[in-house]
């Protein structure tokens, strides 16, 4: 039976959503969204930016390193969110930044094509030739191809975990871990938290349309790969050792939880965080001690998989 109230909000996210503007996507609402979410690249002194393309200038790619970084450093290949359909590879770059600074990694984000104009294969193809190319070019960008972890947030972590399964059954790309912050992970909308009414920052209208976006009429149908819609995969055996976090408040809460439970399941080292009152896309509000909270488990997981003490 669909729920016809949100769940409790944490009151600190509560009063920062009090002027915040509701997020409807839309294909109505579509070319404003993606107006105002042109992000442009941050620079900071301790940190090189280096701008790629794979090989025909088909994926861009943002490489960001600290100006002293260590031989051979680890990396995290990242993929932004926005519901499938809007965001640049530029938009996580505050974050990256600071997780460079504080496990002396390299952070790649890479510019995969956005839906409905390029539905499923498309961005996961993207970033598929994204990451073989950082792999494939390790000795030129000076970094260490065995230490490569995948990672991305909503939109960017149903991309991660649709990577992962395709670097698995393909055995020719290896991925260090897999890191997903509330990731999209489930077109069918079955489970109870996806029928929650009046979710703020990424309803359940929200998410349908990103899935349809990225499906077309393939989705909520048995015509759904599980690398396009990660929940639909039935072996999940031999997945790199996996990061999963949620909010209590949030649509994709359960399918989240139920993912990380089938991977443990399945023998996959897996760690999950479910952080009561947070909303979909809660590090928005830093200042709120369950986003500072996040911040910190994310990066002592992280440093943990780098063999890092610097982000502890």
């Amino acid at each position: 039976m669909t729920q016809t109230r949100p769940h409790w909000i944490d009151p600190e996210i509560g009063e920062s959503l009090r002027d915040f503007p509701d997020f409807d996507f839309s294909a109505e609402n579509l070319p404003v969204m993606r107006s105002g979410t042109m992000f442009e690249p941050q620079s900071a002194p301790d940190i090189d930016r280096v701008e790629l393309t794979t090989e025909g200038g088909d994926v861009a790619l943002s490489v960001l390193r600290l100006a002293d970084s260590p031989d051979e450093p680890p990396v995290l290949y990242w993929m932004h969110g926005g519901g499938m359909v809007i965001g640049n590879r530029y938009m996580d770059d505050a974050r990256l930044i600071e997780w460079c600074r504080l496990l002396g990694c390299v952070c790649v984000s890479v510019e995969y094509r956005l839906a409905p104009e390029a539905p499923y294969p498309a961005p996961l193809d993207d970033c598929e030739a994204g990451l073989r190319f950082i792999v494939e070019h390790a000795r030129d960008l000076q970094i260490d191809p065995r230490r490569v972890g995948i990672g991305g947030r909503s939109a960017g972590g149903a991309l991660a975990a649709g990577l992962a399964l395709r670097c698995r059954d393909r055995s020719d790309v290896p991925v260090a871990f897999q890191y997903l912050e509330y990731p999209m992970l489930d077109d069918r909308g079955l489970t109870p938290s996806s029928q929650l009414e009046g979710l703020r920052m990424w309803s359940r209208e929200s998410n349908a349309f990103g899935w349809r976006s990225y499906l077309g009429d393939r989705c909520g149908t048995d015509d759904v790969p599980a690398d396009a819609a990660p929940a639909r995969a039935t072996e999940l055996s031999n997945l790199p050792t996996t990061f999963i976090n949620v909010g209590t408040a949030d649509c994709l809460r359960d399918e989240s939880i139920d993912y990380a439970a089938r991977l443990c399941r399945s023998g996959v080292p897996t760690e999950l965080h479910v952080y009561a009152g947070a909303v979909h896309g809660f590090d928005l509000f830093a200042g709120c001690a369950v986003a500072r909270t996040a911040a910190r488990d994310s990066t002592d997981w992280l440093a943990r998989q780098f063999g890092s003490d610097r982000g502890r």
